[in-house]
This record gives structure tokens, C-alpha cells and sequence, in this order.
């Protein structure tokens, strides 16, 4: 999860999609260079360990504005789930 938020600050949509499960990866990703995501809170997980094959991880990554952005700083609340795939974990989708 974390990773996967590092790319979203960097703007690496190559690693966002490389570590997208196969059954839900979109063909293409075009991420918004407006926004500066600067904060990750992991408010729980659950599963996801060692001897899993499946994990849910809740959180909310925070946003600002890049200048001259038409846009307002804001936050993503999201439920993940991910799967391993091949001994790697993948995002899955997002739920409820």
C-alpha cells in the first residue's frame, strides 16, 4: 500500500499499473499532475500477513493543489483489497 502511494506522489503510473491485479488493471492509467499527494494514514488492515493470500488495508491519502492547479486540497478515504499474485501482492479494487 504504501509503495503503491509513493507512486501516486511521483507520478508513476507504470508502477501503479505493475502492481494492479491482473482481473481489475485498466489498460491505461493517466494520473492528475494537479495534485500533490504529501500524507498516508493506514487506519487498519486486516489479514495481509505472511501466510495470506488476501489483505484489506483502510486509509486516507491527503492532497494539495501543485501550483496553478484548478483544484482544492481534499483527501481519498478508501477500503483496498489486495491479492498475491504469483508471491507479490496486487491491488485488487476498492470496496464498500
Amino acid at each position: 500500500m504504501r509503495s503503491r502511494f509513493s507512486a501516486f506522489a511521483v507520478g508513476d503510473a507504470d508502477y501503479l499499473l505493475a502492481t494492479w491485479h491482473p482481473s481489475t488493471r485498466p489498460d491505461s492509467l493517466e494520473l492528475d499532475d494537479g495534485l500533490r499527494w504529501y500524507r498516508l494514514d493506514i487506519h487498519r488492515t486486516e489479514a495481509g500477513g505472511l501466510g495470506d493470500d488476501a489483505g484489506i488495508v483502510e486509509f486516507t491519502a491527503y492532497f494539495k493543489p501543485r501550483p496553478g492547479a484548478d483544484v482544492a486540497a481534499g483527501s481519498q478515504h478508501e477500503v483496498s483489497r489486495f491479492a498475491r499474485v504469483d508471491g507479490r501482492w496486487r491491488y485488487l479494487d476498492a470496496v464498500g
